[in-house]
């Protein structure tokens, strides 16, 4: 009954989300300069031309009519037509959603195997060598803007050693898996190919670290100062008092309630990352949805940049879901009292 009394409300909270973010995205795409039939039909085009495409795309018609007609598309599941690739954005969205999750989780998993242990022996740790390690690295990675340090990797690993690659998800010499989850770690494996597996592999270190070296710092700053709090409870100091041994005390009793204020972080971190790459996946030339959202501004391809927003905005909605779930999973009290 308190599982339904938090997943019942969020998505009613979603439809309301969804729909907002319509109605904001919709005005802003009639607002900016730009016309999209004229970028479709080139500058020459004559202006009977021009108002052919604006009557094949709807252009024509009163804003209010476009607006209802985009919103009962959108109650269908219909996020429009790409103007620039001339295919459903729903199905644009799919071919290029797994490249963006395969470096968002990747990226994730790698931030928190680092950061937790780096935060957790930082505090145990405080002012000594190991405590100023960490908080150099949370400054850094806090400070160093994504661009920036994207291309110093670049020019350090790829031009100057010359030992990773630079971009893409694959060699050239490499055929794309056939798709079946679109994470090509995983269809790289399916089919056999050890060396395209390796090539993926490859592929991925340089974003993936650059990408999770921004959420580094975040995490192992939130994580310190949740183990220095915990560590002053009366109940550690009972646990020490008790006999048990320091490592059970640490990672039993501390870590366990010190992650609870840090799932929220780590919520809205996967969420960051899986739609907030588009810096790194441009430097990276990474065929992902931030490659596809840059393109689709940069043509004024407005139904795949409405598109985008509606999907990460119902990410975000799911994402605090489960943020809520995992509070439940945590804290004994927080499901207690639902």
């Amino acid at each position: 009954m308190t599982i339904t009394r938090i997943i019942v409300p969020r998505l009613i909270l979603l439809f309301f989300v969804v729909f907002g973010v319509a109605i904001i995205t919709f005005a802003i795409s009639h607002l900016i300069p730009g016309d999209p039939a004229r970028l479709i039909a080139g500058d020459r085009a004559s202006a009977e031309t021009l108002e052919n495409v604006r009557r094949d795309l709807g252009l024509d018609r009163p804003v209010t009519d476009q607006f209802v007609i985009y919103v009962r598309n959108l109650l269908h599941g219909d996020l429009g037509t790409s103007l620039r690739t001339r295919r459903p954005v729903a199905a644009d969205i799919a071919t290029f959603l797994p490249a963006t999750l395969e470096l968002g989780l990747l990226s994730l998993v790698l931030a928190v195997l680092i950061g937790v242990p780096l935060g957790v022996f930082s505090a145990i740790y405080k002012d000594g060598p190991i405590d100023q390690i960490a908080r150099t690295v949370s400054v850094c990675g806090i400070s160093m803007p994504v661009f920036w340090f994207g291309m110093v990797v670049i020019l350090l690993f790829y031009a100057k050693l010359q030992i990773l690659p630079g971009s893409g998800r694959l060699a050239m010499a490499f055929a794309a898996p056939q798709r079946v989850t679109g994470f090509f770690l995983i269809d790289t494996l399916l089919e056999g190919r050890f060396d395209a597996f390796l090539s993926a592999v490859r592929h991925l270190i340089l974003p993936t670290f650059v990408l999770a070296f921004a959420n580094l710092g975040v995490i192992t700053r939130q994580i310190r100062a949740s183990m220095l709090d915990v560590l002053q409870e009366d109940y550690i100091r009972t646990a020490r008092a008790s006999g048990l041994r320091r490592r059970v005390v640490i990672f039993n009793h501390a870590l366990r309630n010190a992650l609870i204020p840090s799932i929220t972080l780590l919520g809205l971190a996967l969420g960051d990352l899986l739609y907030g790459a588009v810096l790194t996946e441009t430097i990276f030339a990474w065929p992902g949805m931030g490659t596809y959202v840059v393109t689709s501004i940069q043509t004024l391809d407005f139904p795949a940049i409405m598109g985008f927003t509606v999907v990460a905005s119902i990410g975000y909605v799911l994402i605090n879901l489960v943020i809520d779930l995992a509070y439940m999973l945590a804290d004994p009290q927080i499901r207690e009292v639902g």
